[in-house]
């Protein structure tokens, strides 16, 4: 089961200690480290999973940062070459019952920028947030044979949203 959350201020909270790991651990290879997805809109019910863009020079070059990232305690999970060379990397801090998901992108990386562009139209526009909110707890009451079967079943409120975004509404 899917467990959809009232927003939780702490989120911001968890996410800097995170990102101060990583950039900590990765100095100068970490070119931006940003808190995206659903908890990153304050206000925004959320799976209790923190998102982290860390955007690097090159992902598909995992011998600059993937030893550094690992020794933050994350795990690789998976390789999207055709995906924009996406790597995937999770860990769940111990005591805690918040994961940690961190999605690795190249610079220039057009995924970046509609990342960003969802993170913060959500953030200014209270209707988008409202009906994103509902149709996510809606979907969460479903059964779902996993995690990534209820997120393609967003895809039509997420590319609804996007709409907008692309047009200025």
């Amino acid at each position: 089961m899917v467990r959809v959350l009232d927003y939780d201020p702490g989120w911001p909270q968890a996410f800097e200690r995170e990102a101060e790991r990583i950039r900590s651990a990765l100095g100068r290879h970490a070119l931006s480290v940003e808190h995206v997805g659903s908890t990153a809109v304050p206000g925004l019910a959320a799976k209790p999973v923190i998102d982290i863009l860390l955007v690097v020079a090159n992902s598909a070059a995992e011998s600059d940062y993937r030893a550094a990232v690992e020794s933050a305690g994350f795990v690789l999970r998976a390789r999207e070459p055709e995906w924009f060379e996406h790597r995937f990397f999770d860990k769940t801090p111990a005591g805690s019952n918040v994961g940690i998901n961190l999605h690795v992108f190249s610079a220039g990386c057009p995924e970046i920028q509609r990342m960003l562009a969802f993170r913060d139209h959500l953030r200014a526009h209270a209707e988008d947030r409202e009906l994103y909110a509902r149709v996510k707890r809606e979907l969460a009451q479903r059964p779902w044979r996993d995690i990534e079967e209820y997120a393609q079943a967003k895809n039509t409120v997420v590319d609804t949203i996007h709409s907008r975004i692309d047009t200025g509404a």
